[in-house]
């Protein structure tokens, strides 16, 4: 399989996948650090902010984040 189709879009992609880590991560540390949520607990969290990225961290930020 050649990727030279995707070279192009490079200067593009990379700093999205970037954001897109980091957005992860950051809702990953969060989601680990606070105890109480507005919807859903703990796992479903975690596993929306893997498994459906990057919404499943903007949701958490959005609705799932009880506010301190």
């Amino acid at each position: 399989m050649s990727t030279e189709h995707l070279h192009p879009y490079l200067p593009l992609l990379i700093p999205l996948i970037i954001a897109e880590v980091i957005l992860t991560l950051t809702a990953l540390v969060s989601i680990f650090r606070h105890q109480h949520y507005h919807f859903a607990n703990r796992l479903v969290w975690v596993l929306l902010a893997v498994l459906v990225q990057p919404f499943g961290a903007i949701a958490y930020f959005l609705i799932g984040r009880e506010e301190q």
